[in-house]
C-alpha cells in the first residue's frame, strides 16, 4: 500500500518504532536513524536474563523494527547531520520522539526541515506535551492518568499493565494522524506538523472509566478482572482441571443462556443491576457449576450457546493458536533470526 512511500524515524523505544513498523508492513521504506554515541536504540540492551549479551539486539527491539534501513549516526557531526538531510529531502513521513528542545538543538526541528522539504509530514511525539521536559516512561504515564490506580485488586498496590500499553496506545493515534496528514496532503500537496503526547493519548483512552467520573463523580477502584458496569463480566471460574475461565455476559439473553447451560435457577439475577449488586452470590453459584467440568467442556458448551468467554492463557498457549501463528512476522536482523507480531491488521 505504501510502496512508494519513504519514512525517516528519528524515534527510539516503542511509540514511535512501532508507528514506523506500521509503514514497513505495509511497504514503506523506513529508514531509521539511531544514535551512534549511545550504540543505537536504548532497547537493544533491554534483555532478558537468558538473552545473548554478545548480540547488538534485543528481543524487545525487535518488537518494534521490522524491515528498517538503520543508520547509527552521530547527528551533531556535520558529516551524519547532511546524510540524514539527504534522506529527508526525498521522505514523505518523519517520525520524532526527541524532548521538547532537544530538535531544536540539533536543527531537526519542523521549521528546520520544511525549508528542505515542504510537502513533509512531520509527527512529534512528546510526553506531557510541548512544555514539559520530564522523561515519560510508559509506567509514568499509567501512573500519571489513572490507569495504575484502577488496575489490580481490593486492598493491594496499584498495578501496571505488563505491556507498554501507552506508548501503544500513543502509536495508534500517531499513525492515525499520520494517515489523515497524507489524507490532507493528497487534496492540497501541503505537508503537516502533527503533534501527539502519549499523557493525551493516554487520557484519550479511558473512555467509559473517564465518563464513569466526569458524568457521575464515581471514582474507578481496582476491582481485578471485574467490571464496575457488568456482571458476570471479567469474572474468573476454575474448571475441574484447573484453567481459568473468564465470562463477559453482556446481554440478559447471554445470562438466560447461561442460566439454561448450567441447569439452575437464577431468577434472583434476571438484570444486570441485580448481578452487579449481587455480584459475590452470584459468583460462588457460577463457581459451584464450573468446577464440575473440564475447560474442554466448557469451552464446547459455551461456543454453542453462543456465551461470550475466554480461556486465560500464557503466551504459549497464545502462540500455539493458528490464528496467531498467521501473524507473525520473520526477518533476520545483523545475522539474527526475529520474530514478532504483525501491527498492520489491512
Amino acid at each position: 500500500m505504501f510502496k512508494n512511500v519513504k519514512v525517516v524515524e528519528l524515534a527510539g523505544v516503542l511509540a514511535g518504532p512501532l508507528t514506523g513498523t506500521f509503514f514497513a508492513e505495509l511497504g514503506a521504506t523506513v529508514i531509521k536513524i539511531e544514535n551512534k554515541r549511545t550504540n543505537g536504540d536504548v532497547t537493544r540492551t533491554w534483555k532478558l536474563p537468558t538473552e545473548s549479551k554478545e548480540s547488538a539486539i534485543s528481543a524487545y527491539y525487535c518488537a518494534a523494527n521490522f524491515l528498517k534501513e538503520s543508520l547509527l549516526l552521530d547527528l551533531t557531526d556535520s558529516l551524519d547531520y547532511e546524510i540524514v538531510i539527504n534522506h529527508i529531502k526525498e521522505a514523505d513521513i518523519v517520525i520524532t520522539n526527541y524532548k521538547p528542545g532537544t530538535a531544536r538543538k540539533l536543527k531537526l526541528g519542523y521549521d528546520d526541515l520544511k525549508h528542505y522539504n515542504p510537502s513533509l509530514i512531520y509527527a512529534e511525539l512528546t510526553g506531557f506535551g510541548d512544555n514539559e521536559s520530564r522523561p515519560a516512561f510508559d509506567v509514568v504515564l499509567q501512573a500519571e492518568t489513572g490507569f495504575m490506580f484502577m488496575n489490580g485488586e481490593p486492598s493491594r498496590n496499584p498495578v501496571k499493565m505488563p505491556v507498554a500499553l501507552i506508548d501503544v496506545l500513543a502509536a495508534h493515534h500517531l499513525k492515525e494522524a499520520i494517515l489523515c496528514a497524507i489524507i490532507h496532503k493528497l487534496t492540497t500537496g501541503k505537508g503537516k506538523h502533527i503533534k501527539i503526547s502519549l499523557y493525551e493519548s493516554a487520557l484519550a483512552s479511558l473512555a467509559n472509566q473517564a465518563t464513569n467520573w466526569l458524568m457521575e463523580g464515581h471514582i474507578p477502584q481496582p476491582m481485578g478482572t471485574q467490571h464496575p458496569n457488568i456482571a458476570p463480566y471479567g469474572d474468573m471460574y476454575a474448571t475441574k482441571d484447573g484453567k481459568l475461565l473468564v465470562l463477559a455476559i453482556g446481554s440478559d439473553k447471554q445470562f438466560e443462556n447461561l442460566g439454561t447451560l448450567l441447569g439452575m435457577d437464577f431468577d434472583a439475577f434476571g438484570t444486570n443491576a441485580q448481578r452487579v449488586a449481587k455480584r459475590a452470590a452470584l459468583n460462588r453459584k457460577i463457581s459451584e457449576c464450573i468446577v464440575q467440568k473440564t475447560a474442554r467442556y466448557w469451552v464446547a458448551n459455551l461456543e454453542r450457546s453462543n456465551i461470550p468467554y475466554g480461556v486465560i492463557k500464557n503466551m504459549q498457549e497464545v502462540f500455539n493458536d493458528k490464528k496467531a501463528k498467521k501473524m507473525l512476522l520473520h526477518e533476520v536482523i545483523e545475522g539474527i533470526e526475529t520474530v514478532r507480531v504483525k501491527t498492520a491488521l489491512v
